[in-house]
């Protein structure tokens, strides 16, 4: 397995071209050589493909924008090929609390065509979870486990998120197990008990810095066919995230990674 990490972390440091490619350089000096790139400025995608070979680093997924995949998805797959990426994420869907009859219908409505799309065009539809795919759907599943059933692994993978899994009550590293063979990349983020909590994110931790399991994760992701470990920090807490960052990676190094 291979560590990287997830561009959302940076998103303050690349509003534009300038700043987005010293970002790629900064990560590359730290020592990661993958990343995924996610609310970032606009970009070419040969320019991108520049900036990765430039630096040594590969990026391994995607966050694409909503409208870019309901315009032309077709597009999206070839951008992807430019800058040599396989697979094709999806940050969030909003499976509203207020709207259960509807929640999940709305999504395979709306990305059943999409994932098609992007299955004939030699990609492969990744949906990153939060804490709300924990919801139970009238039929007792929850609406991570309906995703699978609903759509094959060739169609759909899942970038399995370490602190959002736990958010929903769930165990990382048994959700790991669960999906096996159906998650090429999942996101390393810690979970760490804060007194001050008063909304989600509070209490992401740098990896390490927290109170989830990661040896337990590790070894799931070893048998589960993980290709590659994302760290992602959505909120740093007022730290520089780069700082925050390289602290995981000095974690993960010293686990062996």
């Amino acid at each position: 397995m291979e560590i990287g990490v997830q561009f959302f972390t940076l998103r303050d440091y690349c509003k534009n071209l300038d700043d987005f490619a010293e970002s790629l350089k900064k990560v590359a000096d730290i020592g990661y050589k993958n990343v995924q790139i996610s609310a970032v400025c606009d970009y070419e995608p040969e320019w991108l493909a520049e900036q990765l070979k430039k630096n040594g680093l590969k990026c391994v997924v995607t966050h694409t924008p909503v409208p870019q995949l309901t315009e032309d998805a077709a597009k999206v797959c070839r951008n992807h090929e430019i800058f040599g990426c396989d697979y094709v994420g999806l940050g969030y869907h909003d499976f509203s609390l207020t709207r259960e009859g509807a929640m999940y219908k709305d999504f395979v409505e709306k990305y059943a065509p999409i994932i098609k799309t992007i299955k004939e065009n030699g990609k492969t539809f990744m949906y990153h979870n939060h804490a709300k795919e924990f919801l139970r759907l009238d039929n007792g599943n929850f609406i991570l486990e309906q995703m699978a059933e609903d759509f094959a692994a060739d169609e759909l993978g899942f970038i399995l998120d370490t602190f959002w899994v736990q958010a929903g009550g769930g165990d990382p590293a048994a959700w790991i197990e669960k999906f096996a063979g159906r998650l090429p990349v999942i996101h390393l983020k810690d979970y760490k008990y804060n007194e001050s909590f008063k909304e989600f994110g509070d209490n992401i931790a740098v990896v390490g810095e927290g109170n989830i399991n990661f040896d337990r994760v590790f070894e799931k992701a070893e048998t589960s066919g993980v290709k590659y470990m994302l760290v992602e920090q959505d909120n740093c807490h007022g730290e520089n995230p780069f700082d925050c960052v390289k602290r995981s990676y000095d974690y993960l190094k010293s686990c062996g990674f």
